[in-house]
This record gives C-alpha cells, sequence and structure tokens, in this order.
C-alpha cells in the first residue's frame, strides 16, 4: 500500500494543494466560458495528468484510503474474461467518504476525466464493476450502521449496500424473519443485486429484489447523499433500481422481511417433452397456492441424471428410478420448494401431493428431500467450495442470461436447445417463468411486454487453454449464435445483465425508456462518472445553461 501523499510528494517535490486549487478554479472558469448556453457538452479541455488528480484527491479528509498499487483485485470480476486496472481504490470507511470523493471529482469538472465504478463482491461478468484509469470503489469495506431488524406489520431491515445477502440472512434469522425475495448465490451485496433486479426462483410470487425495498440511501454521481423511496424522491429511487449504477452509488439500503420458515421440502422431476414442461410451470406460477419457489433447467446430452441426484434426493420410487435411462437425450428439469415450519409437516404434505397430482413429469423421476431453509438458500455456495477445490471457480464465466416472452419460448427452445446447443452445453442452464405483475414497471429495469416471460440463463464455464467445445471462443461463438438467431427472429427478447458495446444498441435495448433513461443520467449523473464499464454513456450528457 502506497499512500496518495507520499506518491504525490515524491513525484512532483513541493508542488502544493495550493496550486492544484489554482488548477480546479481555472478549470472551472474555462469550462464555463467554453460551454456559454450551448445544449451541449464541450470537451475541448486540456485533462489533468492522472497524477494531478490523484493528489488533488489527497486533499480529501478522509476515515478510509486509497490505494495505489496491487490492485489486481479491482481489475478482474467473475467472468474473468475482461482486466481494466483502475488508476485507485477507494477503501470507504464512511458514506462521507464515497460521497466527498465523487463530489471532488465532479466539482473538477470535464476535464478530471475520471470514471468512478462502485465494485462489490466482483461478481459481474462483463467488467461491469471495473473502471479502466479510473476509481474503483470498494463498497465492502464501507462501515456503516450496524443490520438494524424492524419488527412490527411491515417488518424490514437497514443494510449498508455492500453487505451481503447471506450476513443479511443469519442476521434477520435471529429475529425470525428474512427477506422475500432472492438470487440463487447469496454471496453478493446488496447494492450490486438491486443495481440489476435480483431474480431467482421467487420472483414469480414475491417479484425480484428491487420490488422489496422501501428506502434506499444513494450518492449521486453529484456527490450529492439522498434518502429516496415510493414517496420521497421517487424518481431517483425507481431510477436507481435496476439502472445499472447509472445514476446513483447505494450506501444504504431498507429491505421488506416476512417471517421465515425453518425447513424446506425440495423436489425435482424431470420432463421428456419441453411443451409439458412449460405448460406445467405456468401452470403453477398460477396459483395462488403453490409452490414458494419453482426453477427449472436444460440437461442436454448427460447420461446418469438421476444417479447425481441420490447423493442430496431420495427417489419416490427407488425401484422405478433405478430403471430409468436418459440415453443422451435432452430432458427439463422442474425444480420445486415448498417452505414449511416443524407443526405445520402435514399440511405441507397435502399441499405438495395435491400440486404434483396435477403435473405430467416423468413417474419415475420424482425426487425429494428436506433441508433447512439456510442449507437452501445457500445451496450454490456448496459448488463454489467444490470447484475452487478443483481449481475450477476463478476460470471465464462468459454467461447470457435472456428474459423471453411466453408465446416466443417454445420458438426459441427449438432452435437453441434443439439445433445451437443439441449435442451438449458447457454449463447449467437455467428456465422458469415469472409473472410480470409481480414486477414494477417504475423501475429501471426492462423486461418482454408480455404477462409471463421467462428468465433463460446460459451458465457456461470456459476452460482455460482449451481448443475444443469447452474453450472460451467456442462459447462465446455459442453465445453469438443464439443472439443472432432472436435478432433474425424478431424475437422480443431482453438481455437481463445486460451487455452491449455501441449507444445505438444500449437505445434498442431501453426501447421507449431510452428517453427516460437519459433524462435521468442527465439529472443525477450528468458528467457520467458512474459505472462506465456498461459502456452506456461514453461522455457527459447534453445539459441546457
Amino acid at each position: 500500500m502506497v499512500s496518495l501523499k507520499s506518491d504525490f510528494f515524491y513525484e512532483q517535490g513541493s508542488f502544493s494543494s495550493i496550486k492544484i486549487f489554482v488548477l480546479l478554479l481555472l478549470n472551472s472558469i474555462l469550462q464555463k466560458a467554453s460551454s456559454g448556453c450551448s445544449n451541449s457538452v464541450s470537451n475541448s479541455l486540456v485533462p489533468f495528468p492522472p497524477h494531478q488528480i490523484l493528489s488533488s484527491l489527497q486533499t480529501l479528509p478522509l476515515d478510509g484510503h486509497f490505494s495505489l498499487m496491487n490492485n489486481g483485485d479491482a481489475a478482474k470480476d467473475f467472468g474473468n474474461m475482461h482486466h481494466f486496472p483502475p488508476l485507485a481504490v477507494l477503501h470507504p470507511k464512511t458514506v462521507s467518504d464515497i460521497s466527498s470523493t465523487i463530489n471532488h471529482i465532479f466539482e473538477m469538472g470535464f476535464a478530471s476525466e475520471l470514471k468512478v465504478a462502485a465494485r462489490g463482491h466482483g461478481h459481474s461478468v462483463q467488467g461491469q464493476a471495473q473502471a479502466h484509469g479510473g476509481l474503483v470503489i470498494n463498497m465492502e469495506s464501507l462501515k456503516g450502521p450496524e443490520m438494524n431488524v424492524h419488527n412490527g406489520e411491515f417488518p424490514y431491515v437497514d443494510v449498508s449496500g455492500g453487505e451481503l445477502w447471506i450476513n443479511i440472512l443469519h442476521e434477520t434469522l435471529r429475529h425470525g424473519l428474512a427477506p422475500k425475495s432472492w438470487t440463487d448465490y447469496l454471496h453478493l451485496t446488496v447494492g450490486g443485486t438491486i443495481s440489476n433486479a435480483g431474480i431467482s426462483g421467487q420472483a414469480f410470487k414475491q417479484g425480484p429484489q428491487i420490488n422489496n425495498i422501501f428506502q434506499l440511501e444513494v450518492i449521486t454521481g453529484k456527490g450529492d447523499v439522498v434518502t429516496c423511496s415510493a414517496n420521497r424522491n421517487a424518481d431517483l429511487f425507481y431510477g436507481v433500481l435496476g439502472g445499472l449504477g447509472q445514476f446513483g452509488i447505494i450506501t444504504r439500503a431498507r429491505i421488506s422481511l416476512e417471517p421465515a420458515p425453518k425447513t424446506v421440502k425440495w423436489i425435482r422431476v424431470l420432463y421428456s417433452e419441453f411443451s409439458t414442461f412449460t405448460r406445467d410451470q405456468e401452470y403453477l406460477i398460477s396459483l395462488k397456492d403453490t409452490f414458494d419457489y419453482i426453477e427449472g433447467f436444460v440437461i442436454i446430452n448427460r447420461t446418469g441424471i438421476l444417479n447425481n441426484w441420490r447423493s442430496s434426493f431420495d427417489p419416490k420410487n427407488p425401484l422405478q428410478a433405478s430403471q430409468f435411462n436418459s440415453d443422451g437425450k435432452t430432458f427439463y428439469c422442474l425444480e420445486m420448494a415448498k417452505y414449511f415450519n416443524p407443526d405445520g409437516v402435514e399440511v405441507m404434505n397435502q399441499s405438495v401431493d395435491h400440486l404434483l397430482s396435477k403435473l405430467s413429469y416423468v413417474p419415475s423421476t420424482l425426487f425429494l428431500s428436506e433441508v433447512s431453509y439456510v442449507e437452501f438458500l445457500d445451496r450454490v455456495h456448496v459448488s463454489e467450495k467444490e470447484l475452487r477445490a478443483k481449481g475450477l471457480w476463478e476460470v471465464p464465466h462468459p454467461w447470457l442470461n435472456l428474459l423471453i416472452p411466453s408465446s416466443e419460448i417454445h420458438h426459441f427452445a427449438e432452435q437453441v436447445f434443439g439445433n445451437i446447443l443439441k449435442d451438449t452445453s458447457n454449463g447449467p442452464i437455467i428456465i422458469y417463468p415469472v409473472n410480470q405483475t409481480r414486477w414494477n414497471r417504475k423501475t429501471s429495469l426492462v423486461t418482454p411486454e408480455e404477462d409471463v416471460f421467462y428468465l433463460v440463463a446460459f451458465l457456461s464455464s470456459a476452460v482455460p487453454n482449451s481448443t475444443g467445445a469447452d474453450s472460451l471462443e467456442h462459447i462465446l461463438a455459442q453465445n453469438k449464435r443464439i443472439i443472432d438467431f432472436c435478432t433474425h427472429a424478431q424475437l422480443r427478447v431482453k438481455q437481463y445483465l445486460p451487455h452491449y458495446s455501441t449507444e445505438e444498441e444500449w437505445k434498442a435495448h431501453f426501447g421507449s425508456l431510452w428517453e427516460k433513461f437519459v433524462e435521468r443520467k442527465r439529472a443525477y449523473d450528468p458528467l457520467s462518472l458512474l459505472a462506465p464499464g456498461h459502456r452506456i454513456f461514453q461522455k457527459a450528457v447534453s445539459t441546457a445553461c
């Protein structure tokens, strides 16, 4: 670790903070003079050299600190495909550390050219939390007030934006409560997931995580600290939810809670026909009294499917299950869960039996398990440990996530599962429907215009130095074929965790919501300082004087 102060004086001798102040003042005057009353932003000013920017940041009285060296972690993410080193990393201890830093950069004006990315647990896959030559804020170092759980008619928990969901789960369970909506992987930060949406098998019933937030504390691209909710600064509130970090950095969130169950009945069944599989999925999410969690996944050319489940699940009929033969075919797994407490076992079993009696799965493939609520929600972490032990966790993850209207899912499946991926897949393919009525249309998240739509996630992992079907190049080419098919077939598909390289692609993604998105950017981050990794706004947005 090297302090900014020592680095500054090493390079510049007696160059003082007064000179920095003069430079900033001159820059501000030049900026105003060059812009006049034009409706466009002038970018003709000579940018400050990086060392002058860092030196000016040194004048800030912070509780945290900057690091200039050994910032390799900030130059990578879970995707492991993009590596953009930042100029510096801020390790804040307080909200004021972040707001002061961003306000300082904002006041420097266009000549700073310094972009800022908030990084949580680094689980983005396309470099979204990186800032090439910019400033990365390590949100996990933010030390806000302790988690505060409130009981009552509408229980909630107040948490830091850099808090992990797994920690929230453990803390709220101490009060017999838990958040309503989750992601499949809990070792992610609050600010990271609700900047996107936060989707899992509860979303058909509870909506995504962004539908279960009462209030936010946000630092805008101007450095302003703003408390917002549906009734207070509502435009910023809805803009930040699903806003890809473009309008502000989430430093605190008030999350809706509900009574937590203790145990989960976890069920898996297989289908050989896609139409039957989707019909049953859509039937289940249409019911008022149904499972609490519904997901599915595609199994392409995998043998010994049921044998792989036996360590965690028991077959309903062991004899029938032993006679099942996948024979290298494509199958579709419906995964369901029913939450319950020990005193409600009988009612739960009756409900599960009734729901299963209405489905048309392959009878010999009914597998069941009972696990604790925590075990169920944190199930992916078990797989993570296994993959880390084998050295297969920190590999490239060229994931592709799509939201597809129900009316187009069969055409999509026929081409993608039956042609593009007919022989094999390089990782899990998750597929399940959600109800549009459970999603708040005021947020920045873009979804297909249909009552029911599917999340289809291709969670591929590439083997380093491979030249075969499991190589990064092959998987990226496969993803491109899927996207090209959707485009040529004119399917009304939207990317979830979107990644585009041009403004025209982003305009097409947001559609009629693009102008509103730009208006919010202009209002809350006019210099386009925030979240440069998405490559939505490369330069400051135009503004009127």
